[in-house]
């Protein structure tokens, strides 16, 4: 089930076939329920199709069941990209904060930090963190985040776009 689950996001990521990726990913959870790392998988799955609800409930359930896992800040970050792109910012600064505090070399929890704290209106905050998000990935600019995660919705790009551009990164 690690292959399939691994697999379906490899395709879902890399090679941008969301519905076939989330499909293995959804395979792989009903032959194996207990795969946390698939739950995870998932959740930034259903990130990129839009799904924002069912991806925070996938990343509970990853964290639920490997609380101590040294990658659970992949499931945090994904929380708060979650939220942010479903416009909940107080709820995405929150996992954002926490994340980037236990882990603040995880390029993307520093990513969703910056971005909560300038859409809450920490904008001094947010630079501080884009200061370490720009230590992390000197070449990131507003013009290729869409490199980053390829999200398939429109309005969750500009969201996203909002919340950096806000943060005060370059175009």
């Amino acid at each position: 089930m690690i292959a399939l689950s691994t697999g379906g996001w490899a395709l879902a990521y890399l090679g941008l076939r969301l519905d076939d990726g989330a499909a293995f990913i959804d395979r792989a959870l009903t032959l194996s329920p207990s795969l946390a790392s698939a739950w995870m998988f998932s959740g930034w799955t259903r990130i990129f199709i839009g799904e924002h609800d069912t991806a925070i409930k996938h990343f509970a359930e990853s964290m639920r069941m490997s609380p101590l896992d040294p990658l659970i800040v992949a499931a945090q970050s994904g929380t708060a990209f979650a939220h942010l792109l479903a416009r909940r910012y107080d709820e995405a600064s929150s996992w954002a904060e926490k994340a980037f505090r236990d882990h603040p070399n995880y390029f993307f929890a520093s990513v969703a930090c910056a971005c909560t704290r300038a859409l809450t209106g920490r904008l001094e905050d947010a630079r501080l963190v884009l200061a370490r998000v720009r230590e992390i990935n000197p070449t990131l600019r507003i013009s290729n985040l869409r490199d980053l995660e390829p999200l398939r919705r429109p309005e969750d790009l500009a969201t996203w776009v909002d919340g950096m551009r806000k943060a005060g990164l370059p175009e």
